[in-house]
């Protein structure tokens, strides 16, 4: 009797503990069933997937603004001069949005995520404005009407463009930045290419108008794509949805201005920050540079016209979106953001003295493009493979803040670079233009070979402290 009451006992006992076992199971999707549907934070797949489509959103207001729309004025009797003043209001922004990050990193909706709701607003924005060019229909005579919807237009996009990159940094883990740099910037391509493409066949064929509709249905989709989201676990999908603020947002928020200054300009006077300043100046010098040269070269020493020179930088540039997407991030997984680095570094200057050393062929077709095709995909591969080291020296608390700088400092080189080429008859002419990308890079190169860069993202002493007073077993040290 005694040991069937113990047997009995255990048996019980057993039944309490799996029925124990049953309810904290039921308790946790209980908890997890207020968030449904797809959350970033819970899936690699569905992030890297995610950035990807918001960077061909972002290509696409940049394909109709910067390529289709001054190709159709140019084909409809406009002189350089218009051309040139349209290009200089679309571009505008995109030297603006140092302010966007200092807004972003300030007021913002937690209960719908650190970003998205940035997204979502400056998407809805682009919509309307589209929608907007639509019914205006500037003419090709309307200068300064069509100059002020591509830097409206762009204006929203450059938000946009903040807000994702913003969210790249709160949302990747450490060991997917290489692969999901690859999703961005070659999202970003070859939604130029595409949008380039597709909308110039529409003003061609259908008009102006038909072309704001297209890119203003395609943005649409993905922004009901960004509704449907949510950052992390518990988070509202709108505003007037159930959700609350997820715990690690509020840790990392600083809701007041001195706090985004102090931190962003203290992670950017570190002596690594710095030394990384000039290696993505680099970056953006030879962009510059190349962009100016390339139709020079095409029209002065091959003798192509401006649509053969234009289809084969578009090319070119889909041809780079693929390799960033697929090579770029390949490579930066299997060798590192810095050994990659290096490698392009060294793959641009054998270009530049390869260029130097035949400037005597340059009237030869095939090295003309070959030399383009080689320069828009190295550029995008070296920015896919140096985007994560700019990451991994972001503070997470002003991450829009502290990339956006980084990113302006790479377009002051594109600026700086464009500014040096049209100095080249005085310094010159091409061949020493080439000459001075060669020597930068060697920069570049000297500083990725010395200086040592972060392998990992830093995270702010604050946010150690209190994970390490937090109830629960004590944190290993690694």
């Amino acid at each position: 009797m005694q040991l069937f009451a113990r047997l009995h006992k255990r048996a019980f006992a057993r039944i309490v503990l799996a029925g124990s076992r049953s309810i904290r199971r039921g308790a946790r999707i209980t908890d997890l069933s207020t968030s449904p549907g797809w959350i970033l934070s819970r899936s690699r797949n569905l992030r890297l997937a995610t950035l990807f489509i918001l960077y061909v959103a972002q290509g696409v207001p940049i394909g109709l603004f910067w390529f289709a729309v001054p190709a159709w004025m140019a084909a409809n009797g406009a002189g350089a001069a218009e051309i040139g003043s349209v290009m200089a209001l679309t571009a505008l922004p995109w030297t603006l949005k140092l302010v966007n990050g200092f807004i972003m990193d300030r007021y913002t909706f937690l209960a719908m995520g650190r970003r998205r709701i940035w997204i979502i607003g400056a998407q809805l924005v682009m919509i309307l404005l589209l929608f907007a060019c639509a019914a205006v229909q500037p003419e090709v005579t309307d200068i300064l009407l069509l100059g002020v919807a591509g830097f409206v237009v762009n204006m929203a996009t450059t938000f946009q463009d903040v807000a994702v990159d913003g969210l790249a940094v709160d949302i990747m883990e450490e060991d997917e930045r290489a692969r999901g740099s690859g999703m961005m910037f070659g999202g970003q391509a070859i939604g130029i290419a595409v949008a380039a493409a597709a909308t110039g066949y529409v003003i061609a064929n259908l008009g102006p108008a038909a072309a704001y509709l297209l890119s203003a249905a395609f943005i649409g989709l993905i922004t009901l794509y960004m509704i449907v989201l949510r950052e992390r676990e518990g988070e509202k999908l709108l505003p007037w949805t159930g959700g609350k603020t997820h715990p690690r947002n509020l840790d990392v928020q600083l809701g007041a201005w001195w706090p985004i200054f102090k931190n962003t300009f203290r992670s950017l006077l570190l002596p690594v920050s710095l030394l990384w300043l000039p290696v993505l100046l680099v970056r953006g010098f030879h962009y510059g540079m190349f962009t100016a040269i390339t139709p020079v070269i095409g029209a002065s020493e091959v003798g192509w016209d401006e649509a053969s020179i234009t289809g084969l930088v578009g090319m070119a540039q889909l041809i780079g979106g693929v390799l960033g997407l697929t090579l770029g991030g390949w490579l930066g997984d299997r060798l590192g953001a810095k050994p990659t680095t290096i490698l392009f570094f060294v793959c641009y200057i054998a270009l530049s003295m390869t260029m130097f050393a035949t400037q005597d062929m340059w009237s030869d077709p095939s090295l003309f493009r070959g030399f383009v095709f080689a320069w828009c995909a190295l550029d995008t591969l070296i920015t896919v493979s140096a985007l994560p080291i700019s990451m991994r020296l972001c503070d997470s608390r002003v991450a829009a803040t502290q990339f956006t700088l980084y990113m302006a400092c790479s377009n002051f080189g594109i600026s700086m670079g464009a500014w040096i080429f049209s100095l080249s008859d005085g310094l010159g002419g091409l061949p020493v233009m080439f000459l001075i990308v060669l020597v930068l890079h060697l920069i570049g190169l000297g500083l990725m070979l010395t200086v040592k860069f972060p392998r990992r993202a830093v995270v702010p002493k604050e946010i150690v402290t209190k994970v390490a007073e937090a109830p629960g077993p004590r944190p290993g040290i690694s």
